[in-house]
């Protein structure tokens, strides 16, 4: 019998692998960081273990992977400045009255207290990995090292970026993707570090032709993703039209900017030229339905996309951190949109969320999936009970419209077990969770008397 570090038997294991195995029951062999074998029964015949899960009654899944996200968005929930401020009416006002006006009054702490929350928010709702990005134009060189101290604290696999602007200065975008390259040759090329670097740019609406010139250069050079908000509003397409006489995807391919590393967030507004475009150079969309509904900027084309052959994952847009919320509102949103219930299945809905995004950052090789040689990230979920059996013919529609994430019982990152039975064992959740409080009550009140508008976005 071969000796593992790790056995999870008995599970009804969701391989998502490129046979979309599923295994009832099933069993999955971790030794150290790695998967070792995934197969039928409770693998107690082949592996010895030093320690056995029983996932009797379970659903074994890969971790779940956010394909954007800003952690620092859950400082403003429910806060009271948004009784402060005149409602936005649009896109571009939530932009100039929320948080433009929040990223400016972001220091150090704000942006470790956002990362800790973030991380114990995916860890207990399981989700494994992610690609943040921060904005805090006024704190930006050694922002993302205190990032990634929380990040590590709670043990999640991430990706860190800071969201590069130039709609207060120019020099301020330069330091912003000189941050990004900083910390990608810290960290890049350490297999030791579960926590990588990006380069992020904030949108076309506020970045010059030569920040996405320097952004493609460390790109090429650093082998780093590249990722930028696009078209998540009109006044992408409506500056882009003025100024340039292209549209956003036109400009960046002109531009030389798009390729397989290119991660293009929202993509609402897209016509087909430009969908075209997206599917020529590779590059892939993460889309967020929550967010794009909480905007109210409309729906993008993504069952039209996924048609096409564009990769497409799921992420939240810094806003609701459950992944199966997300999932859900995925699989909603498009049916209701096209007026056709046909749209959207729940495999696929479960594929934006793990295999593609793995795709996305490039790592498909190591995550996504629960096969032998694979990254040991792996989540339990075991709701108190379901109204209909859970089996092979049924766990993809409990997936995507029966569990929350309140139902992930046990998270294990790299082989680690960093949550078990919902209890966090990486930190003390209640003191972090206090510590978080106390930073944001202070953030609030800087932000509610110092909190206003900011309108410069057309330097650029």
């Amino acid at each position: 019998m071969e000796k593992v570090s790790l056995l999870i038997s008995n599970g009804l294991v969701v391989t998502m692998d490129g046979k979309r195995r599923i295994l009832n029951p099933g069993y999955v062999a971790i030794d150290g960081d790695k998967i070792v074998g995934v197969g039928k029964g409770d693998g107690k015949d082949k592996y010895q273990a030093e320690e056995v899960i029983d996932a009797r009654g379970s659903v074994v899944t890969p971790g779940f992977i956010c394909a954007h996200t800003h952690f620092y968005g859950a400082l403003l929930r429910a806060s009271p400045w948004f009784a402060k401020i005149d409602p936005p009416t649009d896109f571009q006002q939530n932009l100039q009255r929320i948080w433009w006006a929040l990223d400016v009054l972001l220091t150090h702490e704000d942006a470790y207290a956002a990362a800790l929350i973030g991380s114990i928010d995916f860890a207990k709702t399981g989700t494994t990995m992610f690609f943040d990005n921060i904005s805090a134009p006024n704190a930006i060189e050694g922002i993302l090292d205190h990032m990634e101290k929380a990040v590590n604290e709670v043990g999640l696999r991430g990706i860190l970026s800071f969201e590069a602007t130039q709609r207060r200065s120019i020099e301020e975008g330069i330091r912003g993707v000189k941050e990004d390259e900083r910390f990608i040759l810290k960290n890049n090329k350490d297999p030791n570090k579960l926590v990588k670097g990006a380069i992020y740019l904030h949108a076309s609406f506020t970045v010059t032709d030569d920040l996405f010139k320097m952004a493609r250069e460390i790109a090429d050079r650093t082998g780093a993703l590249l990722s930028i908000h696009v078209e998540e509003g009109l006044i992408d397409v409506f500056h882009n039209l003025e100024r340039y006489g292209i549209r956003p995807i036109e400009r960046m391919e002109k531009l030389g900017f798009l390729g397989p590393d290119v991660i293009l967030v929202h993509v609402v507004q897209a016509n087909d030229d430009e969908l075209n475009i997206i599917k020529k150079s590779g590059a892939h969309v993460a889309h967020n339905a929550m967010s794009n509904m909480l905007n109210a900027v409309g729906v993008p084309p993504v069952p039209k996309m996924m048609r096409m052959g564009i990769n497409v994952g799921i992420g939240n847009d810094g806003y609701i951190f459950d992944v199966f919320e997300n999932m859900r509102s995925t699989y909603l949103i498009h049916k209701v949109w096209n007026l056709d219930p046909r749209l959207m299945t729940p495999q696929e809905i479960v594929e934006m969320a793990t295999i593609n995004v793995a795709k996305m950052f490039h790592v498909e090789d190591e995550l996504g999936s629960l096969e032998p040689g694979k990254k040991a990230d792996v989540v339990i979920v075991k709701p108190e009970y379901t109204p209909t059996p859970v089996n092979e013919e049924t766990v993809y529609g409990h997936i995507v419209n029966t569990f929350n994430g309140k139902d992930v019982r046990t998270v294990i990152v790299n082989g680690r077990i960093i949550m078990r039975d919902r209890k966090l064992l990486t930190i003390d959740e209640a003191k972090a969770v206090e510590y978080v409080h106390k930073v944001v009550e202070k953030l609030w009140d800087r932000l509610l008397e110092k909190g206003e508008y900011q309108l410069d976005y057309l330097k650029v």
